[in-house]
């Protein structure tokens, strides 16, 4: 877990976290950088970088930001700017494709071990009560198995429902093992079982007319997203108000590619199997250079809980 002492949020989120997460003072980073701005530039970057990448125990597999600010580097993500290092490979200037994750879609339970990589997540909100909520529908979520379902809008965006291509295959590949609903539809709103909803607009209506169980994901493919405060578009921080676990959105425009966004396929595959949200989220992003994961990382509502003799270990 990485903490900005600079940042009285982030010192107030990474203690409730970690002990609400039993995080060893080993796996606490401390970083100072001066905090409240959006972007931070990448050769600051780079020396804060360093010093993480020394202070981390080389066992751990993923990372948690406890701030709010800043969600990217420049034309990046701060995400997988922590997770890979900072590269342009990463970015696009035009609509062209990025640099690919490779731990996409993988088997690897430790992607940095496997591909030097770790996933980053940032445990984001407007609010210490709002970041104390997210949190505790993490903790929550964990092994309870929930019977929830997935739904899966095409809206008549069609800019912004580039990915729905993937929805009917998804919708066919889960029949029988877990509900997933199709719709061609703008918003959904009376339904109290969400745990995946997936969507193509610039602001979702509606949202908090639905209950969303621990660990629910949810987010909307649009241009600005992930630009979590004063965004033109809805920013993926109302998904949480709304009681979503975890989400994703673009810090940059970065053109309609569904590769650079999350394939509910693949993340409900893995999720589902009993991958943490961190893991599922990133597995589920072919080229995440230019979106930032915002959630409860450790949240695993479909794991199976630990054996006695697992604990003791």
């Amino acid at each position: 877990m990485i903490v900005n002492d600079n940042d009285f949020f982030s010192t107030r989120i990474a203690k409730y976290y970690q002990n609400k997460r039993q995080i060893p003072d080993g796996q606490i980073i401390h970083v100072h950088f001066k905090s409240g701005a959006d972007n931070l530039p990448a050769a600051q970057f780079k020396i804060i970088k360093q010093q993480v990448d020394k202070q981390t125990p080389a066992h751990v597999q993923g990372l948690v930001l406890t701030w709010l600010k800043p969600f990217k580097v420049d034309c990046m993500s701060i995400t997988t700017a922590f997770a890979a290092g900072f590269d342009p490979a990463f970015c696009a200037t035009s609509c062209k494709e990025t640099r690919h994750n490779p731990y996409f879609a993988s088997l690897s339970t430790r992607p940095y071990d496997d591909f030097g990589w770790r996933p980053a997540m940032m445990l984001a909100a407007d609010s210490y009560t709002d970041a104390t909520r997210l949190i505790n529908r993490g903790v929550a979520a964990d092994f309870k198995q929930p019977k929830g379902s997935a739904y899966l809008l095409k809206t008549t965006d069609n800019a912004r429902s580039s990915r729905a291509v993937y929805f009917p295959e998804t919708a066919a590949k889960f029949a029988g093992i877990f509900p997933v609903h199709y719709l061609q539809k703008n918003y959904i709103e009376n339904q109290n079982d969400v745990m995946f909803y997936f969507t193509g607009v610039t602001h979702v209506q509606r949202l908090n007319r639905n209950t969303y169980l621990p660990g629910a994901i949810a987010d909307h493919l649009t241009s600005a997203g992930g630009i979590l405060t004063d965004s033109y578009q809805m920013s993926i921080l109302e998904w949480l108000k709304a009681g979503v676990t975890g989400s994703y959105g673009a810090v940059v425009e970065l053109c309609n590619f569904p590769e650079k966004f999350p394939n509910p396929g693949v993340l409900m595959e893995y999720y589902l199997k009993g991958s943490s949200l961190l893991e599922a989220y990133w597995k589920s992003v072919a080229q995440p250079g230019q979106g930032v994961f915002v959630g409860e990382p450790l949240a695993k509502p479909f794991a199976k809980p630990p054996s006695a003799t697992e604990k003791s270990h």
